[in-house]
């Protein structure tokens, strides 16, 4: 993709100061084989979520930069759907939690219940024990009860009765919620929407798209057919590599910017947190490694932006009358924002 300092993204100046890593070598698995792994899990979303590549694409970012990830839209989309087909990609436990108003903080992270026998109290995990957890229609619960995951997502621990509790890893929270506009639902704390590195909303299919939905989803659910493509161990080295990637000064540099600016902001109450911008760059990590390449282009900063920064703004109020969104203000900002193009990181 060409790109321009006016469009947010790094000239051609910039991707040779902000670009290749200085000793030319690229840790985790080799190139192919991460390429293999990648192309293998994306064509196993793509027979079952008909023309959703984008969507696909970013829910992949998050699984490889070991972010969670919160899918919105309204009812019957496919969000619930696009989460199973991830978790299946990845042959580890998987557990699915459907948030309702009664369901209780405990319900979530387990309980400790009294054994008669010995005489003492005994944990019993609750769904959080497990490496892909599914959260269906999140923002349907209390706020007591959705606060249960904040340790568990930041942390990868659950305390219960003065006892802290593991998460096995890869640990990965993938929530589905409805627009708070329908009924029955609750907005998300700021502190628990920061927790997900990034937002994406499916959208209704194109023509195409619903038709070949008709053809293939009648005789059975093309889920059934989704094997896995890579073991825990596996998607540990996918996110190992991806964590080797190359980011120079400039692109840091470029990150930090973005996030200030955010804070800045006349229609912004509320900006990108630090956690924000680190969950950034490591998303832009990942997008590179997707790319075929072991270093970061502020392209890549610039391709995860919207959906790693939109949904922790809060905005002011009226900027929300005047109908203005997180991705209008994230894509106003990487228009007039310049990478510096100094000396090699």
């Amino acid at each position: 993709m060409e790109s321009t300092a006016a469009t947010g993204t790094a000239p051609s100046a910039a991707r040779e100061t902000a670009g290749q890593r200085p000793d030319g070598q690229r840790a985790g698995l080799e190139a192919v084989d991460f390429a293999r792994a990648c192309r293998g899990i994306l064509d196993a979303v793509a027979t079952v979520i008909d023309g959703k590549e984008a969507v696909a694409r970013t829910a992949l970012t998050v699984l490889l930069a070991q972010g969670h990830l919160l899918l919105e839209d309204v009812p019957g989309v496919g969000k619930t759907m696009l989460a199973k087909t991830l978790a299946r990609t990845v042959d580890c436990t998987v557990s699915r939690i459907q948030f309702t108003p009664d369901l209780l903080p405990s319900d979530v992270t387990g309980v400790s219940v009294y054994n008669q026998d010995t005489h003492s109290f005994e944990f019993r995990p609750g769904p959080v024990f497990a490496n892909i957890v599914i959260g269906d229609e999140i923002n349907r619960a209390s706020a007591k009860t959705q606060s249960a995951l904040l340790e568990c997502m930041e942390e990868h621990q659950v305390s219960v009765d003065g006892t802290t509790w593991r998460l096995k890893e890869p640990f990965m929270v993938v929530a589905t919620q409805n627009p708070i506009e329908l009924e029955g639902t609750f907005p998300l704390p700021e502190a628990q929407r920061d927790r997900f590195m990034a937002r994406v909303s499916m959208g209704y299919p194109d023509t195409r798209a619903e038709l070949a939905m008709l053809e293939t989803h009648q005789s059975g659910s093309p889920l059934d057919d989704v094997r896995p493509v890579v073991g825990a161990a596996g998607l540990l080295e996918l996110a190992a590599t991806v964590r080797s990637v190359f980011a120079a000064d400039p692109v840091k540099e470029y990150v930090v910017a973005l996030g200030q600016a955010t804070r800045t902001h006349p229609d912004i109450r509320l900006g990108a947190s630090p956690r924000a911008l680190l969950q950034l760059l490591r998303a832009a990590k990942a997008e590179a490694a997707l790319s075929g390449r072991d270093f970061v282009l502020p392209d890549d900063v610039a391709a995860v932006a919207q959906a790693v920064l939109a949904h922790r703004l809060v905005l002011h109020r009226r900027a929300e009358a005047a109908g203005t969104t997180g991705e209008d203000l994230v894509a106003a900002l990487l228009a007039r924002i310049p990478v510096r193009t100094g000396a090699h990181g």
